[in-house]
């Protein structure tokens, strides 16, 4: 009788610890969907993983790159991804309008500094005001950033190229270089050593549309689904998210990881981060300038008509920063 009891309470205190040690164990997996995945200012789901910070907090991110946000847009929309990064704010907004299923989880880069235009060294452009409808200038995707730049570009500051998509910064560049495309757009580091060595130069910054500067202009959006079904991980995600861009500012290690993925010089990258990725441009508390960014939208033929107090409080849902 006693080996009985021992051995009941044995195994009492064994289960529960079975059980404690599945939970620490067990992970849940979100499906993230990336444009420009290696851009340095979409990397903290990419670094954030491969630091462990994500483990961390008991996830696991399936990370897969597009060409820009009108991918990354539809693949949320569609359910195939939980998470989308990198997704221009007036597109998103034109989507919910629309009636799809996304909403704004969180702010992923304020101001438009880090997105610039160029041309081949040789090129007769000087400036945007010397294009032509014989010219062409190029942005990633529909309802990208760089499509809305593109857009203000021309109604703002009387450009008169065409506006084209093209995709990546790799693909762009080939299109410039070999004649396709009069204008390419890039974000750094990409294109930073070709400048260098005088084979590009810049011709416009996103940072010339005045109305865009102090803006968000790039978001986290995640499926209304997912949000509700996954709500508990996604929360874990946006605290292990902003622990990764902590993370990415604060430790030399996280520069010399992204230099080994993108095959840049340490230095070089780092320039790149102070003069175009300053930390507060990756802010994810709120959502700068809500209502020019509404009203930019409008004008820019993103909406129709300007978002109801009762579609933004549905639209946005940034969690809380923990204390």
């Amino acid at each position: 009788m006693k080996f009985h009891k021992t051995m009941a309470a044995a195994l009492g205190v064994m289960v529960p610890l079975a059980l404690a040690a599945t939970t620490a164990m067990a992970q849940d997996t979100l499906k993230v969907v990336i444009g420009q995945i290696n851009n340095w200012e979409n990397q903290a789901p990419t670094l954030g993983q491969e630091a462990g910070i994500f483990k961390k907090h008991n996830l696991v991110l399936d990370n897969t790159g597009t060409q820009g946000a009108g991918e990354t847009i539809q693949a949320v929309i569609s359910g195939s991804a939980d998470i989308g990064a990198g997704v221009g704010a007036a597109g998103v907004m034109r989507a919910f309008a629309k009636g799809a299923p996304v909403r704004i989880l969180a702010p992923a880069f304020t101001g438009t500094g880090d997105l610039y235009w160029y041309v081949k060294a040789d090129s007769k452009l000087q400036s945007l005001k010397d294009t032509t409808a014989n010219n062409t200038i190029s942005y990633s995707t529909n309802g990208s950033t760089t499509h809305n730049i593109v857009v203000a570009f021309v109604q703002e500051l009387g450009a008169k190229a065409k506006p084209t998509a093209t995709g990546g910064p790799p693909g762009t560049l080939t299109a410039v270089m070999s004649g396709q495309i009069d204008i390419g757009w890039a974000a750094p580091p990409f294109g930073l050593q070709e400048i260098k060595e005088g084979k590009i130069r810049i011709l416009a910054r996103g940072s010339d549309v005045p109305s865009l500067r102090g803006q968000t202009v790039r978001t986290l959006i995640v499926n209304a689904d997912s949000l509700k079904n996954k709500r508990e991980a996604i929360m874990r995600f946006m605290e292990a998210y902003r622990e990764a861009v902590d993370w990415m500012y604060a430790d030399p290690k996280a520069l010399e990881m992204y230099s080994a993925k993108v095959k840049r010089p340490v230095d070089l990258l780092k320039q790149s981060m102070d003069e175009f990725q300053p930390k507060e441009t990756m802010q994810t508390d709120k959502f700068a300038d809500l209502e020019g960014s509404i009203a930019d939208a409008v004008k820019l033929k993103f909406l129709d008509q300007p978002l109801t107090k009762e579609q933004i409080a549905e639209l946005i849902q940034i969690p809380p920063r923990k204390k």
